[in-house]
């Protein structure tokens, strides 16, 4: 930690070299000779003391703590960057034996990730590890994948399961990066091999999040800066600040750009490299195709067709970047078409056609841009259907999100239900009506259902043969996050299948 000037003291009560055997920052997951750290918001100094019967011999914190007399201590600057180290050299630095890739961006990681991997999957033998919003895999057997609980894991949690996924075997690692990853230095001390930047637009300002904005920004940032190669989507919001980021660690020649096959780049001050074209959409699939546009992106040899198993154009945008991630990782056209053919996401735009309650799409959607993208697509492909969403809020975080909501809804939406997701310890009538207040009544109507499983029954059931019904916020999540506990739900893919079978008496399937 000498080199991040980290450590302000260290206590050692002998002379005799101790080998710590475990880690941990949950005093009730303790072994014999445990290094502790007193870390978090919550962090009371009990938790040391019941550390340290349970079996821990050194704990490091920011300051030093009567509880922990008769320990090793080592007191920090900052315990979360401390832990990040420190957990990294206690797994042995597995990112030195994995081909690590993360992506940024305020919507599109999890689909992105999904795609790369999937490509990846077909150079290594299926030896590909992901680390997503969704699931985490870290090997190749059905124990080896699990639901996450945060989009980027605790630093500890991380170097455990790189460590876990390197001695599985995996040779690829593909990440989402948040940005409380930054905020929080979960990813401290951490270098990948392929930076990502998708996007950015505000979302998760609050005030157990961002204080604002440019703070937001500058954590989404320091992907790119830390970062070997940087790929970035030329179309982004704040564009100079992205390309001037990457470029303060990043040699030019090693920076990426990529854009829709119609974006003026005239402003742009470096050409863009890689470019797509829309080829045909339908109900069950997206084509599109990929030209390499500059010297160093022709040699890459995936320039060609490439077909999704998923719906919306902004799809496309996340199949590019996968699919240059793919050739940086040397992979040719016919391998990454393959893998990325029939890559699907659980809660990822899954489609219904009903017989007479229109389409049903479940999706994570849950910010402005991407609610907006995700309408704007379904107006513009099935001729301005009408569209009923349902959808809401969560509580404790994202409060930004909900202004945002108001505004896609009124832009878009011709009924919108709002309902519950996840409200934690706030109150969801109050969120639906702080949403429901932000919108045009004139443009689209409104019912607020805080039974999440009534709204979705009364969304189809409303619904015309023509329409469109978007599910949109929580996806294949089994549960609700409600006062600390989180309550089982059966999701919104299953509530959506029985409210289908239940109206047209049918066993429908969802398609991915």
């Amino acid at each position: 930690m000498k080199e991040h000037h980290l450590l302000k003291s260290s206590a050692v009560q002998d002379a005799v070299a101790t080998k710590m055997e475990y880690v941990s920052y949950d005093s009730r997951d303790i072994a014999t000779n445990t290094l502790f750290f007193c870390k978090g918001a919550g962090f009371r100094p009990t938790y040391l003391s019941m550390a340290k019967d349970n079996g821990a011999i050194c704990y490091v914190a920011e300051q030093p703590y009567p509880e922990g007399k008769g320990m090793h201590a080592l007191i920090v600057r900052d315990v979360s960057k401390a832990m990040a180290l420190l957990s990294a050299a206690f797994f042995r630095f597995p990112q030195d034996d994995l081909f690590v890739v993360a992506f940024t961006g305020t919507k599109g990681k999890t689909t992105s990730s999904y795609f790369l991997k999937g490509m990846l999957d077909q150079i290594n033998g299926g030896r590909t590890a992901l680390i997503s919003s969704v699931n985490n895999i870290l090997g190749t057997k059905p124990e080896d994948s699990f639901k996450s609980s945060l989009t980027t894991p605790e630093s500890l949690d991380l170097f455990r399961d790189m460590r876990q996924a390197v001695d599985n075997g995996m040779t690829h690692l593909v990440m989402e990066v948040s940005s409380q990853a930054y905020k929080k230095n979960r990813v401290f001390g951490l270098t990948y091999d392929l930076g990502f930047f998708l996007n950015i637009s505000p979302d998760h300002i609050g005030p157990n999040e961002h204080p604002n904005f440019a703070d937001y920004l500058h954590c989404k940032l320091q992907l790119l800066v830390n970062s070997r190669k940087c790929i970035i989507n030329a179309e982004t919001d704040h564009f100079d600040e992205v390309y001037a980021a990457a470029t303060t660690t990043t040699n030019p020649d090693s920076i990426y750009l990529f854009a829709s096959e119609k974006f003026e780049n005239a402003k742009l001050k470096v050409p863009v490299d890689f470019r797509y074209a829309s080829q045909e959409s339908d109900l069950r699939e997206t084509k599109f195709r990929l030209f390499c546009a500059s010297d160093k992106a022709q040699q890459l040899a995936i320039a060609g067709d490439y077909t999704l198993q998923m719906l919306g154009d902004f799809n496309q945008s996340n199949g590019t970047a996968a699919i240059i991630g793919a050739g940086l990782a040397g992979e040719d056209h016919d391998h990454a078409a393959k893998g990325i053919r029939h890559v699907t996401i659980p809660g990822r735009m899954q489609t219904e056609m009903t017989k007479s309650h229109g389409m049903v799409v479940v999706d994570y959607a849950h910010n402005k841009a991407s609610m907006m993208a995700l309408m704007r697509f379904m107006q513009r492909e099935f001729n301005n259907p009408r569209i009923i969403v349902v959808v809401g809020a969560p509580g404790d975080k994202g409060v930004s999100r909900r202004p945002g909501f108001s505004e896609s809804l009124t832009a878009y939406a011709n009924k919108a239900y709002l309902t519950t997701d996840d409200p934690g310890f706030e109150d969801p009538q109050s969120i639906a009506e702080e949403i429901d207040s932000g919108i045009d009544h004139s443009r689209c109507e409104v019912t607020i259902e805080l039974d999440r499983k009534k709204a979705i029954h009364d969304a189809i059931a409303e619904a015309g043969k023509d329409d469109v019904i978007l599910i949109c916020g929580k996806g294949a999540d089994a549960f609700q996050k409600i006062r600390g506990i989180n309550t089982p739900y059966p999701s919104d893919i299953v509530v959506a299948q029985q409210v289908i079978n239940e109206l047209e008496g049918e066993n429908e399937h969802f398609n991915g």
